[in-house]
């Protein structure tokens, strides 16, 4: 999915496009981002990098390796919605492109997205394709989540049915095509500014997770359009700031969950989903107290997996 020397170079941006990246503890991946990135912006385009407190040595090497990009450091991890809204309300382009860290851009993406959502002036967001480094096929658009897809993320009991319209899929066949979604994967999407003039920034109330459907779905309810485009590609190594702290990550998502059920669904969604939820919970402890049974004992490991699945439980 590299670039090839020789190829056709990189389009640049339309002018006035802002590029803001969140980051935390990933700062080899983030030079190949920024690196990704900067090959395709223009004059007068913004690229700001929001840094979470890494401890990795993240902000010293991009101001140092990466003079044109500007930096906020925060002295405290402030999660990803609130952060992404520092970058935003730093810039000041019509169209802003979200890009995480552990994305690479592919030549001529971001100009794909600036056309895309110049020939759909109702278009609040659109969102890219995305590949895994081998190359391999990531599912980049979703379905509102239901009761249905809360059931099948815990109880995946067919494959065909997890990758079904009944838990939030479209087509794969589609993924080359340009068509309406209800959101996009938060790694690498285009956001218009009026949009979010007349929406709002993300809900900082989510820590992480959920983020970019809380927003899409507020920008559907005031009739804005959200989209899957094509011509965008990014390759996404995916959940390198994440799986450093995967228990509390955990907790994260579901907590962001309910709080999107409760918000935005009807009084009896949320109930029923921490139905399903807590005795999706229980089956892992399950399991994880017959697999340490099985090996005389649980591990360190498997202990805070379990008191993961009781903090979810408790919700």
């Amino acid at each position: 999915m590299e670039a090839v020397p020789g190829e056709t170079p990189p389009v640049s941006l339309p002018p006035s496009t802002a590029v803001v990246i969140v980051s935390y503890n990933v700062r080899d991946l983030l030079g190949r981002c920024l690196d990704s990135v900067l090959t395709q912006i223009g004059p007068g385009d913004e690229v700001v990098v929001v840094d979470n407190a890494s401890a990795d040595g993240s902000v010293e090497h991009v101001r140092g390796a990466y003079p044109a990009v500007r930096v906020i450091a925060n002295p405290d991890n402030l999660g990803f919605g609130a952060a992404c809204n520092q970058g935003i309300r730093a810039t000041r382009a019509p169209l802003v492109v979200l890009v995480n860290p552990d994305c690479e851009v592919q030549p001529g993406s971001l100009a794909a997205l600036g056309r895309f959502m110049e020939a759909r002036p109702r278009a609040a967001v659109a969102g890219g394709r995305l590949r895994y480094p081998d190359g391999a096929f990531q599912e980049s658009s979703f379905r509102f989540p239901t009761l249905a897809q809360v059931f099948l993320d815990l109880f995946p009991v067919n494959w065909r049915l997890t990758q079904s319209r009944l838990n939030g899929r479209y087509p794969k066949a589609w993924d080359e095509r340009s068509f309406q979604i209800d959101h996009p994967l938060g790694a690498f999407m285009v956001v218009r500014r009026d949009a979010i003039d007349q929406v709002g920034l993300f809900d900082e109330g989510y820590f992480m997770y959920v983020e970019e459907v809380d927003w899409c779905y507020r920008f559907k309810h005031e009739g804005w359009e959200v989209w899957h485009c094509p011509e965008a590609l990014a390759v996404h190594h995916g959940g390198r700031s994440t799986q450093q702290r995967a228990g509390a990550m955990f907790v994260q998502l579901h907590r962001s969950r309910l709080r999107f059920f409760r918000r935005h669904y009807p009084w009896w969604f949320a109930p029923i989903a921490r139905c399903i939820v807590c005795l999706g919970m229980t089956k892992l402890i399950l399991l994880d107290w017959l697999a340490g049974w099985g090996m005389g004992g649980s591990s360190d490991d498997r202990k805070a997996q379990v008191r993961s699945y009781q903090e979810v439980m408790r919700l």
